[in-house]
């Protein structure tokens, strides 16, 4: 079959069934990107004789004889198309896994479409960015010509919106992802799952799966290691319980790995696994995470100890906190003057990252494991690994290409372990890149939580007591479920200042699939309760929700330590902005945005407000290593750990050595996220991209200069500390510029690599700041149908010095996205274990009319613990988004919601009271007859 991708042909003979995304990415062009597999993302759009299509749902064979153009090919040579222009300078991309596909639908475009952008995109989806900027930069190149952004030196360092070096290949779709870069003679590794929600496998016969033509090898619980762990990683292993083998004889949830085969051919691997016959012994299964923790329950792990970090097995209970501060919170309760409670609940949310799990393995030339993997934490990956496999750590190689998406969902080992096992036996490179299926199936999920809130309070506002309480699903395996738990219930609750605190608090095992790390981390579920609370109590007293807030929020210099709490002993202030978001959200929604509400006497109109206070790093360390080295030509060469995944992390240490050593991004070189890199880094989680490896960064870089300096003063016969300028040339002491080979030469060996002369930096994260973040929106409510419609949304944080604002804003704008996500739209369904919504279709990521633009204001401070005074503004914005939109809809409606998401049915629901009056009044009219 012959056809023609970008101006060039093709002869190639599709498999039959072959779908045209893969035919593509198998004859080199991997700029069509595998999102979803069912036509529902569009990250594999391409043109099909000028119009776009998703190529996962276009047959191989169809395009005989047609033309195809991919993102590669919109523009001639190393032009970009007019919308890759503007997406790649106007920050139309953060993670840039959506932004190919999107810039091919989006190059169709013409200036009639502007109207009805919003459902001519609705194919197309972004989960980083909240769409605003991809929306600009269409509407930029529709009418006209792109502003380009500056690139000089100056305007490269920290404090400017320099735009990711990167951007040119990703908009077309060449800066290489996970399996972007093919592994010659890889074997394909697929899975099969378990039909059943608790069973233990009596038996597995693999002879017919194992005659298969192309089959290599086949694993099960009898060929895996029997070392338990947890998928969930932290800079303390011991943060998790160890309650996984990488195949297990007893299985806990629907979907959970029974098998793996490896074979030449994914039609090969997919065969063999259908053919694989498993015979199981059914167990008691529980999915209701209170019935779990009753006596009599079915247990999911009886064998683990608090030695394995179980706290009491014999309940399914994983993790426990009962905890009070300052008295008897029942006693303080029952003498306020005013007590408000209630209890909420929060849904299963799915990162929805477009690129799946994944990872590849090889064996190098040395006989050492190599895992490229799309994983937030190589380094931590890497050390499992050893210790699952029983190797040497020396003896792994972990690292990563572009990661595309992340949110939390990737500190975890999800493929890794079966790649590096399976290259392990086999000798012969092995990918597993996962399905969106398996996604739902087999990975994590937010995890869900009850959360029941008792308030008390004077008659002028000010707080007397709190009762939290929550009890949180973990699913079949406990990672996260202790870090989630104890997160969720600390800065939710210690941002007011109140005297009697109690919080009892429980992670519990259940059937259904495994909860993991999800942005925010546990925060936003506690603070639906907490911020939801709060607003009843607003209207309790009648006193307005910001007002309410400012009385009772921690200040500046106050006690960050309840009693004996050591957890939080890291926790200064290195400033504070709280004061300030309440205020500027506050001016904005008073101020409004122009947005009418809808007319008709089924709309009504409320406003809503919630906050959230978060530390700027993980606890009890995170660690980052660095280095930055001169090269004798006058480049220079970074390593860090960290890796990137649509944080900005890459833009921002480039940033930070060009303001450091004052050299363009023309003479820097970065590379991230290699076990091969530096000596360690705990991981691109916590938002730790800035606040640790940032800072580590930051120091070598530092320190890189001063020794430049002092061996160019030495060079000058100048004092040691004579002031000298690093210029693009070399270094200037005084009239004598010393070149860069000079400097690098005269370099004491302890000083100098084979590359040249090199500094270290790093961070440990012993000390930690806090950021806020303030979510305010008026809501739309149709009574008639629940149809919620944000009218606007504001959002104000606390963020410190901002290294790259149009970076800073974007990340705030995905958070507040997210969080409109689970809001309103998101939620995984399940029926006694079983995923029901396991594809996008019916899994409401929002698209392009779902999200409305969002005002962002930022405080002005600047933090004594983050570099250059910038704090941690990733995971944040996420938190206080869902209370806010609740506490809005309430008003709007009189009535308060209780189960997030808000969506449509629950809100209809929720609204029977007002349909209910408005219909007896209507009768009542029409009984009494017309007037007059």
């Amino acid at each position: 079959m012959r056809f023609e991708v970008n101006g060039e042909p093709v002869e190639a003979d599709p498999a039959a069934g072959q779908c045209l995304r893969t035919l593509l990415r198998e004859s080199g062009h991997t700029e069509v990107k595998k999102g979803c597999d069912a036509g529902d993302c569009g990250a594999c759009s391409v043109l099909l004789d000028g119009a776009p299509v998703h190529s996962c749902i276009v047959p191989a064979q169809r395009v005989a004889g047609r033309a195809v153009t991919t993102a590669a090919g919109l523009a001639r040579g190393d032009a970009l198309h007019p919308v890759q222009e503007a997406l790649a300078s106007g920050f139309g991309f953060q993670c840039g896994f959506c932004t190919p596909g999107m810039s091919v639908t989006a190059s169709t475009l013409c200036a009639d479409d502007l109207p009805e952008l919003d459902r001519t995109m609705r194919g197309n989806l972004c989960r980083c960015t909240g769409y605003r900027p991809i929306r600009e930069a269409i509407t930029a190149s529709v009418l006209g010509p792109v502003r380009e952004t500056s690139g000089a030196a100056a305007g490269e360092g920290v404090g400017a919106s320099v735009a990711p070096p990167a951007a040119a290949r990703i908009v077309q779709g060449l800066e290489p992802f996970t399996f972007d870069e093919p592994v010659a003679g890889a074997l394909t590794l697929r899975v099969l799952g378990s039909p059943h929600a608790h069973a233990r496998i009596v038996s597995i016969d693999t002879t017919a799966a194992a005659r298969i033509p192309g089959v290599v090898a086949i694993f099960t619980h009898e060929d895996a290691p029997a070392t338990r762990f947890s998928t969930g990683r932290h800079q303390h292993r011991t943060d998790d319980p160890d309650d996984t083998r990488v195949l297990d004889d007893v299985v806990r949830f629907r979907g959970q790995r029974v098998a793996a085969v490896v074979a030449e051919t994914a039609a090969a691997s997919e065969a063999a696994r259908r053919a694989i016959r498993v015979e199981y012994e059914l167990l008691p299964a529980v999915f209701d995470p209170e019935e779990a923790r009753r006596p009599g329950a079915p247990l999911l792990h009886p064998d683990r100890t608090p030695d394995d970090r179980v706290h009491e097995a014999t309940r399914n209970v994983v993790a426990s906190m009962h905890e009070e501060h300052g008295g008897d919170a029942t006693a303080a309760l029952a003498a306020s003057a005013v007590t408000v409670s209630g209890t909420w609940q929060t849904s299963r949310v799915s990162h929805a990252q477009l690129e799946t799990h994944g990872a590849v393995g090889w064996l190098d030339d040395d006989g050492r494991l190599v895992i490229r993997a799309s994983t937030q934490v190589p380094f931590l990956t890497r050390d499992e690994l050893a210790r699952i496999l029983d190797l040497d750590p020396d003896r792994v190689r972990v690292h990563t290409a572009r990661v595309g998406g992340g949110f939390g969902g990737k500190q975890e080992i999800f493929a890794e372990d079966l790649v590096a096992l399976a290259v392990l036996r086999t000798g012969r490179p092995v990918a597993y890149e996962l399905s969106r299926t398996e996604e739902f199936q087999r990975t994590s999920f937010r995890h869900p939580m009850r959360v029941s809130v008792s308030l008390g309070a004077t008659q002028d506002g000010r707080l007397t007591a709190m009762r939290v309480e929550v009890l949180s699903d973990t699913g079949a395996y406990g990672n996260h479920a202790i870090g989630v738990l104890f997160h969720g219930v600390a800065e939710s609750t210690t941002v007011y200042r109140v005297p009697v605190r109690r919080i009892d608090a429980e992670a519990v095992y259940t059937n259904n699939p495994p909860s993991g790390a999800f942005r925010g981390y546990g925060l936003g579920q506690v603070m639906l309760g907490v911020e939801s609370a709060m607003d009843l109590l607003a209207q309790e007293l009648g006193i307005d929700p910001f007002e309410l807030r400012r009385r009772n929020v921690v200040r500046a210099g106050d006690p960050l330590h309840p009693d004996d709490d050591a957890f939080e002993e890291d926790l200064v202030w290195g400033s504070y902005g709280l004061d300030q978001c309440l205020d500027l959200a506050q001016a904005a929604l008073a101020r409004g945005n122009g947005v009418e509400a809808p007319t008709g006497p089924n709309w009504r109109v409320g406003e809503g407000m919630a906050l959230g206070m978060i530390a700027t790093m993980a606890p009890r360390g995170h660690i980052a290593h660095t280095s930055a080295t001169l090269r004798p030509d006058g480049t220079f060469l970074l390593r860090a750990g960290t890796a990137e995944f649509g944080n900005g992390t890459t833009t921002v240490l480039r940033q930070i050595a060009a303001s450091d050593l004052s050299a363009g991004f023309d003479r820097i070189e970065l590379r991230t996220a290699d076990t091969d890199a530096v000596r360690h880094d705990t991981g691109a989680f916590g938002s730790a991209g800035i606040t640790v490896a940032g800072k580590a960064l930051h120091a070598a870089c530092l320190a890189l200069r001063e020794r430049m300096q002092r061996i160019a003063a030495s060079l000058a016969g100048a004092p040691a500390h004579t002031p000298a300028e690093l210029t693009a040339e070399g270094v200037r002491v005084g009239e004598r510029l010393i070149g860069f080979a000079d400097v690098v030469g005269a370099a004491a060996s302890e000083e100098r690599t084979a590359e040249g002369l090199i500094s270290t930096g790093a961070e440990f994260g012993n000390v930690r700041s806090l950021a806020f973040n303030v979510h305010a929106a008026r809501v739309a409510v149709d009574v008639d149908t629940g149809t919620v419609r944000v009218l606007q949304s504001v959002h104000s944080a606390d963020a410190g010095f901002l290294m790259n604002p149009a970076q800073v804003r974007g990340q705030v704008e995905g958070g507040v996205a997210q969080g409109l996500g689970s809001a309103l739209y998101e939620e995984v369904h399940l029926e006694d274990g079983r995923v029901l919504n396991p594809v996008f279709r019916q899994y409401r990521v929002p698209q392009f009319a779902d999200i409305p633009d969002t005002e962002v204001y930022f405080a002005e401070t600047s933090d004594t613990v983050g570099p250059f005074g910038a704090k941690s503004m990733s995971e944040s914005p996420y938190n206080p988004v869902a209370p806010a939109i609740g506490n809005a809809i309430a008003r709007a409606l009189g009535i308060r919601g209780h189960h997030q998401p808000f969506s449509r049915d629950r809100v209809w629901r929720l609204a029977a009271p007002l349909r209910e009056r408005a219909d007896a009044i209507v009768a009542m009219t029409a009984a009494d007859g017309p007037i007059g």
